[in-house]
């Protein structure tokens, strides 16, 4: 997919989770890059859920608009992500439904309520005829799904950090990533421990545009921040607080010295 925008401005919103911090403390002692610690638990992987329908609405052109429009939608207890379309435009994916019928009977009570005016029923392969916007998050075409999760995720480039969550400010650091992920159709916890916890432990020279990366920030095994890998040595994050989203490389001594391993969820 096109990268829609590479630096947004200050008041951006993804209206997506509240999330744990990601915050940096002084650069460490340099030291070279090197396998998982092996004082850090690895716990059980689990399976991580799919999403099923979902609903897609909004056609903005300004990217303000599309996050205050996911903030109503979070109002009503919808989760919810803006992404920038292949059209210039910003639209808003929400929502979770087991089948079409119920994803449709959602968005008319949220019409009828006068919340949103039109909208469409996104299949769990990512489609939504007549909507735009397709994200090909078909789970046999790992390629192409991995493809995908970087094009999201390069999307952000430039919305701020914000501490504990998503709102019309920014990211934090696992809000970007599981919002980069549910767009692709798939369900990662709130915090970067649990989302940790839930995937499939991967050596790093194994890591794959896609997977994610995890950090122990705040000192010890305990890992407090994650960035979403781009490959050739390069991820995707949200750094700290009065940082934009931005690529960095591991080879900087402080993620260096802060790596505690990765994880893939395909």
């Amino acid at each position: 997919m096109r990268r829609p925008v590479h630096r947004l401005g200050p008041s951006l919103a993804a209206g997506l989770l509240l999330l744990t911090a990601c915050a940096r403390p002084p650069r460490p002692v340099p030291q070279r890059p090197g396998p998982e610690r092996p004082a850090a638990p690895v716990p059980v992987a689990r399976a991580v859920p799919r999403l099923g329908f979902t609903l897609q609405a909004g056609a903005f052109a300004k990217v303000e608009n599309a996050a205050r429009f996911s903030q109503s939608l979070q109002a009503q207890g919808l989760e919810a992500a803006y992404y920038a379309s292949g059209d210039g435009l910003f639209r808003v994916r929400f929502g979770d439904f087991a089948t079409k019928e119920k994803a449709r009977a959602r968005g008319e009570v949220l019409k009828a309520a006068g919340i949103i005016e039109a909208y469409w029923v996104v299949a769990p392969d990512g489609s939504a005829p007549g909507a735009g916007g397709r994200f090909p998050v078909h789970p046999e075409d790992e390629r192409g799904l991995r493809a995908s999760l970087v094009g999201t995720a390069r999307g952000y480039l430039g919305v701020p950090y914000l501490f504990g969550g998503t709102t019309e400010r920014g990211f934090d650091c696992s809000g970007l990533t599981g919002a980069v992920y549910r767009l692709n159709g798939l369900k990662l916890p709130r915090s970067s421990q649990a989302q940790f916890e839930v995937g499939h432990p991967v050596d790093l020279d194994q890591a794959r545009a896609g997977d994610l990366l995890f950090f122990a920030t705040n000192g010890g095994d305990r890992v407090s921040h994650v960035g979403l890998y781009l490959g050739q040595g390069t991820f995707i994050h949200a750094p700290r607080p009065g940082q934009g989203i931005r690529e960095d490389r591991l080879a900087d001594r402080y993620y260096t010295r802060a790596f505690v391993g990765a994880r893939t969820y395909l």
